[in-house]
């Protein structure tokens, strides 16, 4: 996430990038699909408040950053939130990874890995519904998601846009797939998030955090907005 850290920067924001717990330095041996991992957003949020009281918080999320963003509900909600990249249900994400694998053949054995969940990970598909939670999120939401993108198709995004609350802007990324979309077009990506951010932020100051999970971090632009 260390390039969108230096556009931001470069555009007067602050911004703390994060591990989710088991990734990177962060502790932990097993990945839940955004289920605990909302706890290390709902730290990095908390951290932010404290450390910069009264400033507005922004938040981007790629991909499983963005699950575990939207699973949080973290209370206050950021004042904005970008989510690329992110599956509607773990159910989708499995069988999407499976087919591209093995082929169409590959969905039937979704049911189970999936099966396996609560056994192994002790969380159940119903703890893993992104497209559900977004629905009780009412911040301003950016969307975003290649066309090529397999693991997450373009006709999944749409159902989480059409999930999510106004204010809300789509972005289709044309010749993308689940890739890192701010390398994959840097120039329209910093246009269009500066953009959003600045308007669902232009209210006074504001912080950014981030993750590729999740990218999170700090804004202070007192002379921007």
């Amino acid at each position: 996430m260390l390039a969108r850290a230096r556009f931001l920067a470069a555009a007067g924001y602050a911004t703390l990038l994060i591990d989710l717990p088991a990734h990177g330095e962060s502790s932990g041996d097993r990945i839940t699909f955004g289920a605990r991992e909302g706890e290390g957003v709902n730290a990095a949020l908390a951290f932010l408040r404290a450390q910069a009281p009264g400033e507005r918080v922004a938040v981007i999320g790629v991909s499983l950053g963005a699950a575990s963003t939207v699973l949080a509900l973290p209370q206050p909600e950021p004042d904005a939130l970008v989510l690329e990249s992110m599956f509607p249900t773990i159910e989708d994400a499995v069988g999407n990874r499976l087919a591209g694998t093995l082929g169409p053949a590959g969905r039937h054995l979704a049911p189970l890995l999936l099966w396996q969940l609560p056994l192994r990970l002790g969380v159940h598909t119903a703890d893993l519904r992104p497209k559900s939670r977004l629905t009780q999120w009412h911040a301003p939401v950016l969307i975003a998601s290649g066309a090529q993108d397999r693991h997450t198709p373009w006709h999944e995004t749409e159902r989480l846009f059409a999930a999510a609350h106004a204010p809300k802007e789509l972005w289709r990324v044309e010749g993308a797939a689940h890739v890192d979309l701010h390398a994959f077009a840097p120039a329209p990506y910093q246009q269009r998030v500066l953009a959003f951010f600045g308007g669902a932020l232009a209210r006074g100051t504001g912080r950014i955090l981030s993750e590729e999970g999740a990218w999170w971090g700090r804004v202070e632009r007192p002379n921007a907005f």
